[in-house]
């Protein structure tokens, strides 16, 4: 943080406070998105042949991909209910009612009864619990990312609130891990009659473990600050969100279109284009995504605290724009067949996601004042989502099915990371700035 007499004083936590809110935060986080991403692993080993069996293979794919964009499709709703009341009343509230919502939804999805057993209603329940899980991990991601942000300082922002972003990595590969476990010592009747069920319900222990992480937690000094005047608190802070900063908002709707849409093209597509593309086996896939998952969670942070350094601009510049090349690369390694390309592939390929993923908790959260910020990182993060993440494999998969090839996947996920790499140019540098400095310039 640079010096000077006039600049605002800087309000942040002690440093066994803010270590025990970085770790409170990134064990919830990965608790929450492994609920998330369980769901997407499962729709594209199970679910399609459970919930939807009178398919062919891949359309039975693309359905059960189509439930799995409902949970995107109800995250921007989760993203402006828990942004209201966590710009209202704190963010540690909203993270801990988040995280029953989330775990329980879980649990009732690995207790499901299955189409052959209850008919149409087994993919209604289904819908039903995926779209309580998208409200839930719409309104936690702004509230974990924030609540580690708003108790650090300016200089090591990108780092601090980088690793709630590196949970959601974690979470990704303790899912993977776990359907990977369960795959390798299980037949394939056992495995879809009950062994894909045992993760999910699993998520019943980890509800304890993070509610008793997050009650550790304090609330944000920034909050408890603009919180001492009731004037400073806005009653609508999503409208104001949109009519005082549309310009972040598309900005960093524009950040998360590529991050969000080659993120599950990589974790969540690639499982269905090895087994059902090339015919390999599903541990293959789940072993390159649980290797290159667990590289991601490294990367991460080692790219948000290079934001600190050199910008949040050049850094998700370079993920974008890298991206943009490796989509190529991505699918000409996986049509090779060999287990050892394909893992290449995938880690390449969270490389240059992590270059976008380190730095964006920061850059999003610099974009917008303490008023309004949960309302506004939620928007931006939230709303895209749709467009970007819910969307991906289902576009991905149907043109699997109308070519049968990668190269028209690969011309998507380029074409959209160029448009993130613009969105990161155009965007303002923030590195460095105080949260106290951006509530003084609204």
């Amino acid at each position: 943080m640079s010096s000077g007499s006039a600049r605002p004083t800087e309000i942040v936590s002690s440093p066994a406070t803010l270590r025990k809110v970085v770790a409170a935060s990134m064990i919830g986080t990965t608790i929450e998105w492994y609920d998330f991403f369980l769901y997407g692993t499962a729709a594209a080993l199970v679910f399609n042949r459970l919930f939807f069996p009178a398919s062919e293979p891949l359309v039975g794919t693309m359905l059960a991909f189509a439930t799995y964009a409902l949970g995107f499709v109800a995250r921007p709703l989760g993203g402006i209910v828990f942004g209201h009341f966590g710009d209202k009343i704190g963010r540690k509230k909203l993270l801990m009612l988040s995280l029953v919502l989330m775990g329980g939804a879980t649990v009732l999805i690995g207790l499901l009864p299955t189409h052959d057993q209850v008919g149409v209603w087994a993919p209604a329940m289904l819908i039903a619990l995926r779209l309580i899980q998208g409200f839930a991990v719409g309104g936690e991601w702004g509230g974990a990312v924030l609540i580690v942000a708003e108790h650090g300082d300016a200089a090591r922002r990108g780092l601090w609130a980088s690793f709630p972003q590196a949970g959601v990595a974690a979470g990704s590969l303790l899912a993977s891990g776990m359907l990977a476990a369960m795959a390798a010592f299980q037949s394939e009747a056992e495995f879809l009659a009950w062994g894909w069920r045992v993760p999910f319900l699993l998520s019943a222990v980890l509800i304890g473990v993070g509610w008793w992480i997050r009650t550790t937690v304090e609330e944000s000094p920034a909050f408890r600050e603009v919180a001492k005047e009731v004037a400073a608190i806005e009653k609508a802070p999503t409208l104001e969100a949109i009519r005082k900063r549309p310009r972040e908002l598309l900005i960093g709707g524009g950040l998360k279109f590529a991050e969000n849409i080659s993120y599950y093209v990589i974790t969540v597509f690639s499982i269905t284009y090895v087994t059902q593309q090339l015919g390999l086996s599903r541990q293959v896939a789940l072993e390159a995504i649980l290797i290159a998952s667990a590289c991601h969670v490294f990367l991460i942070p080692m790219f948000g605290a290079l934001s600190d350094r050199i910008g949040r601009r050049p850094v998700y510049a370079f993920g974008a724009f890298g991206m943009v090349i490796w989509a190529f690369v991505f699918f000409r390694l996986l049509d090779t067949g060999q287990p050892s390309m394909i893992i290449l592939a995938c880690v390449g390929a969270l490389f240059f996601h992590g270059a976008m993923y380190g730095p964006q908790a920061a850059f999003l959260a610099e974009m917008f004042p303490t008023r309004m910020r949960y309302s506004g990182v939620s928007l931006a993060y939230q709303v895209t989502s749709i467009f970007a993440g819910s969307l991906a494999p289902l576009i991905a998969a149907a043109l699997l099915q109308a070519t049968h090839s990668g190269t028209p996947i690969a011309i998507y996920v380029a074409a959209a990371a160029l448009i993130t790499g613009i969105a990161a140019l155009l965007a303002r540098e923030t590195r460095g700035k105080t949260f106290t400095e951006i509530d003084a310039e609204s």
